[in-house]
């Protein structure tokens, strides 16, 4: 166990050392004070210069941005979860918590709460996507008082928000109701978490529960919905267990191509590997409304798979689409190459393995193995 935790430290210590954290004192027009506020960019965010970034907003920053940054980093690490950008608001050195979420008795934001919620969404969010490179998929966390507060950017008929990690939340009066009405009539992708435990506040469990049912019955397709009630956790310790389901839950199919989904999903297609690779990111994109970069092991997954059933000609299918991920480098020529060849065409397989000896090695392919290749099929 301790050794465990010392890995753990070591990597979170690490990875703290490339990435950018900035405490900044932000002067807000909208509540007439100056409020302090974290950003962390990714480990490699000045190094990918094009690269945007998911948006994580954190309240309760003093407290809830190191687990947030933890797990995040870690699957990013391993490519499980993308990359984010952490803004957190603090708000706990003279209690602003409070008057940051009040409410009146209809259940809606008033004086500095409603001053709180123009700060986020007219002020906050425009200066962090004008400063730093920020996709257009926004998610907001909060814990009990703040987690509350958070559903009501759902009011709105277009949510700035698109996922929402609701950790033991205090509802405002009608919340329990009010939120399974947006969520059934909201037409956009809307990711929703919420989490209790048995250890939990009775009064917020109840309230919970009551939207966890009427959350259930929503038939939007938009909505992907996820409850978890912990065992044998308090309110505050189930923060670290909510937090990664709740990540998992909104990146659910991020992940790369497994060896499990290859062999029970691709591997049995008789034919469409590349298509399905097409659908996987397209549906990536249309749930997170960015797409990323398909990722090189994915493709040597498919490729594989497209060997495995002999449909070479997918592999020109395959060639067009790595050529619009990676425009510079050689897969695309390769994945030609590899057509030409196992289509007995050697003049044509030379040629594609010359051109991509000209282009940028990526992973294990290299301007060494080209060559080799074309060697190989110009003797036969």
């Amino acid at each position: 166990m301790k050794r465990t935790l010392l890995l753990l430290v070591t990597f979170l210590l690490s990875h703290a050392l490339f990435s950018q954290k900035t405490v900044e004192a932000f002067n807000s027009e909208k509540l007439k004070e100056i409020r302090e506020i974290t950003i962390i960019t990714p480990d490699n965010y000045e190094s990918n210069k094009d690269k945007k970034y998911p948006l994580l907003l954190v309240l309760d920053g003093e407290y809830l941005t190191n687990p947030f940054y933890g797990v995040f980093s870690y699957g990013a690490y391993w490519d499980d979860l993308p990359e984010v950008i952490i803004v957190a608001i603090n708000q706990n050195k003279n209690n602003e918590r409070e008057y940051d979420t009040s409410y009146d008795e209809g259940g809606l934001p008033n004086e500095k709460g409603a001053k709180f919620f123009e700060f986020i969404g007219a002020e906050l969010l425009p200066y962090v996507e004008k400063k730093y490179r920020v996709a257009p998929f926004r998610m907001i966390a909060g814990l009990d008082t703040t987690a509350g507060f958070l559903n009501f950017f759902l009011y709105k008929d277009n949510p700035i928000f698109n996922a929402y990690i609701s950790l033991s939340p205090e509802f405002a009066p009608e919340m329990e109701n009010r939120i399974p009405e947006r969520l059934a009539a909201i037409q956009k992708p809307i990711f929703y978490y919420q989490a209790t435990s048995d250890g939990d506040l009775k009064k917020i469990q109840t309230k919970m529960k009551t939207l966890d049912e009427k959350a259930k019955a929503v038939t939007n397709s938009n909505l992907k919905y996820r409850f978890d009630e912990f065992k044998g956790l308090s309110h505050y310790s189930l923060v670290t267990f909510a937090i990664p389901n709740a990540a998992y839950h909104i990146f659910d199919g991020y992940q790369p191509i497994s060896t499990v989904e290859f062999q029970e999903k691709i591997a049995k297609l008789p034919t469409g590997h590349t298509q399905y690779l097409i659908d996987k990111y397209t549906n990536l994109e249309k749930k997170l409304g960015y797409k990323p970069t398909i990722r090189l092991n994915d493709f040597k997954a498919i490729e594989a798979a497209i060997l495995k059933n002999k449909n070479y000609e997918e592999l020109l299918t395959l060639s067009d689409v790595a050529k619009k991920n990676y425009p510079k480098s050689m897969i695309s020529e390769y994945e030609k190459g590899l057509y030409y060849e196992n289509t007995n065409d050697n003049k044509k397989a030379y040629k594609a393995y010359m051109s991509a000896f000209n282009l940028e090695p990526i992973g294990d392919l290299t301007k060494d193995g080209m060559l080799e290749r074309a060697d190989a099929v110009k003797s036969r």
